[in-house]
């Protein structure tokens, strides 16, 4: 990969993590590109989704697609299973006294990882919340006052289920705001869903795929970041649309600036994956429900945020077009 261009080599990271991906998960394409967008931008990942999706199976897929030396604590991949009675600390780490130095030192926590998978993140306190809310946001988290930096790849794919409201928490807003997209997972499709029977408990010859490095991975951030232009249009459409949503009357509350700074690499991220070095209209139209859905709440009555969302585009998206011909 080093032979080749900087945006090049960012597909070459996405084409080898994707085809790690696909190999172990069956009929998820879609959620698979989403995912790896995510990743690409540094934004992280929320699933509605059934019990039995294969979520698990994604997250592990993804964390260990990436190969090679890792930073001292830090894991490729990691599963945390959320209850109501976690502690912070039994994410973030806790102090021990080691009785060989009389010293207390810091036992990190399964959020030093690459790929952190939650599950049910809704499913635990707010104070657990308020924990995952600083890791997200800061990179970092905060034990007995000291601050210890995570990786700067830290990927959070967290989970809940829709049917299930049983002792759950809602999640925050500012927690929500965090979340780059959600992803609602349905049911694969028959073929897919067959082929998984089929090749279940089968012995077969796993084909060895390449795997790539944490620089590799980050370097492709880097260079999507800096290789993908996106013109002053496609601003304009972001905020009109940002301003659309809030003045909507089916809207109670709209997007937050920080929504829209965090489209931003998403948009890069998707065009660079489909070849382009610039972003354009398609781009915004196959990730704003994604973006942004989950960001409004909607008045009493209102269930659809999505066809919100496309009627409030419409206009801005027009604009964008004419602009871009």
């Amino acid at each position: 990969m080093t032979d080749l261009p900087d945006l090049a080599r960012a597909r070459a990271v996405a084409d080898a993590i994707t085809a790690r991906a696909r190999r172990d998960v069956m009929g998820r394409d879609e959620v698979i590109e989403l995912t790896l967008i995510a990743l690409l931008s540094g934004g992280h990942v929320l699933l509605e989704d059934y019990p039995g999706s294969g979520k698990t199976t994604l997250a592990k897929a993804l964390g260990e697609s990436i190969e090679g030396q890792t930073r001292e604590l830090i894991a490729p991949f990691r599963r945390v299973q959320f209850t109501p009675d976690m502690l912070p600390s039994d994410i973030t780490g806790v102090m021990i006294f080691d009785v060989n130095t009389q010293e207390f030192r810091f036992r990190a926590g399964p959020i030093f990882a690459h790929v952190l998978l939650v599950d049910e993140i809704n499913r635990t306190s707010p104070k657990v919340q308020s924990a995952m809310l600083e890791a997200m946001a800061e990179r970092q988290v905060t034990v007995d006052n000291t601050t210890y930096e995570l990786d700067e790849l830290f990927f959070v794919i967290a989970t809940q289920n829709p049917l299930d409201s049983v002792g759950t928490y809602p999640l925050p807003v500012a927690q929500l705001d965090r979340f780059l997209f959600k992803i609602r997972m349905e049911h694969i499709e028959r073929e897919a869903e067959l082929e998984v029977l089929n090749t279940w408990g089968m012995p077969s010859e796993r084909v060895a795929l390449p795997g790539v490095s944490r620089a590799d991975v980050v370097e492709a951030r880097h260079a999507i970041r800096h290789g993908v232009t996106v013109h002053q249009q496609v601003k304009d459409c972001l905020v009109d649309l940002a301003s659309k949503l809030r003045a909507d009357k089916r809207c109670a509350q709209g997007v937050s600036t920080r929504a829209l700074v965090q489209a931003i690499p998403a948009l890069q991220a998707r065009a660079a994956l489909a070849g382009r070095d610039y972003v354009n209209a398609d781009d915004v139209v196959a990730l704003s429900s994604y973006l942004f859905e989950h960001r409004i709440s909607l008045i009493p009555g209102v269930k659809d945020a999505r066809a919100v969302i496309m009627d409030c585009l419409k206009s801005p998206l027009d604009t964008l077009a004419k602009a871009m011909l």
